[in-house]
């Protein structure tokens, strides 16, 4: 991923991820990059300066215990400043993972698991052929299509995103 500083042609500046400098070109070629501002899509990168390391502060505090001359001083290596996390996601998102949660336990808790048997459990329910009961399990798109066309009533529940995600 790259992340690009862009300008518009009314000079707002602003960043955005790509995948890579062709993606860039593609999309800004194509009218899909456009300014949050003034909602342009006449836009170019601006002038960026890389993100190189540098060399002009001397050895690192773990290099520096190993040097020579650090036998003889005592050297106090600076204080790393603490890593603040970073928010992936924001408040609102997270409000609807909880949501999310707080529904599949709901159904976990109140209705009866039939697992990849659903939509004939549900077609059984609708045509009176099993007694009449929540249930919750995996359809394929096609059977989805059949419940629908035979007039059963159901609703797709949501997947929870990963943790990690």
């Amino acid at each position: 991923m790259i992340r690009y500083t862009l300008i518009c042609d009314n000079a707002h500046e602003f960043e955005s991820w790509f995948a890579s400098s062709g993606s860039f070109e593609e999309q800004a070629k194509r009218g899909f990059v456009t300014c949050p501002v003034c909602d342009s899509a006449r836009v170019e990168r601006a002038v960026m300066s890389p993100a190189v390391a540098r060399t002009d502060r001397g050895p690192r505090p773990a290099e520096q215990a190993t040097a020579p001359e650090a036998t003889s001083q005592a050297v106090v290596p600076a204080p790393v400043p603490a890593a603040r996390p970073v928010a992936l996601i924001g408040e609102r998102e997270m409000a609807f993972r909880a949501m999310l949660t707080a529904l599949h336990e709901h159904v976990a808790a109140n209705a009866e698991p039939v697992g990849k048997n659903f939509a004939e459990e549900a077609l059984k329910i609708h045509h009176g052929e099993s007694e009449s009961r929540a249930i919750y399990g995996e359809a394929t798109p096609e059977d989805a299509q059949m419940l629908h066309e035979e007039g059963v009533e159901f609703m797709p529940l949501p997947r929870l995103p990963e943790g990690r995600n």
